[in-house]
């Protein structure tokens, strides 16, 4: 039996506000694009998915990498071995590369690069994608810490805005490797 793991109980806080606000008719109205932005910004998307880069203050976002992913050209080396116990996972320092049970996991380039980001990507494979879990809609499991059974619990204009969003932000050129399966126990 396949074990979900899901991290990011600010993410899930932040859909279930979202969700229960749905529909007030005190909500200004907004495009779809301008929706979906507020929905990437409070859901914590950057969190993961924008590298960290050092700043004057500490690590800070880079933000000319906005939503690209993990860096192509920082290649990891093997995850730290977590001994037995209460500890679940460890992380690169950009916030893109996440070791647990599930192996190695890193953060999907959300920019509408035709290669290497969501540009090949239509609305319908989104959506479904964060309704089953499965990259593509159809794919690989999309790995954690992407918390995509609270993500996928948004309404279909919500998601919709949040693609619209996706795709008018500007593409980055950013190949993500492939996840990693957890190491073979003897």
């Amino acid at each position: 039996m396949k074990r979900r793991f899901l991290l990011g109980s600010t993410v899930i806080a932040a859909v279930t506000v979202l969700v229960s606000c749905q529909g007030k008719p005190d909500q200004p109205t907004q495009t779809p694009v301008e929706r979906g932005k507020f929905l990437v910004m409070i859901g914590g998307c950057n969190d993961c998915h924008t590298p960290l880069k050092m700043g004057a203050n500490g690590p800070e976002p880079d933000f000319s990498r906005m939503l690209s992913g993990h860096p192509a050209e920082m290649q990891m080396p093997p995850p730290p071995a977590l001994p037995p116990g209460p500890w679940l996972v460890v992380a690169s320092a950009t916030l893109t590369a996440w070791s647990g049970p599930w192996g190695v996991s890193y953060t999907a380039n959300l920019t509408p690069n035709e290669e290497t980001g969501l540009g090949a990507w239509d609305e319908k494979m989104f959506i479904r994608a964060l309704r089953t879990g499965k990259h593509l809609g159809a794919g690989r499991d999309i790995m954690p810490p992407m918390p995509w059974q609270a993500v996928g619990k948004l309404n279909d204009d919500d998601l919709r805005a949040i693609f619209a969003y996706l795709k008018s932000i500007p593409p980055v050129k950013n190949k993500v490797p492939d996840p990693l399966p957890p190491p073979a126990h003897s």
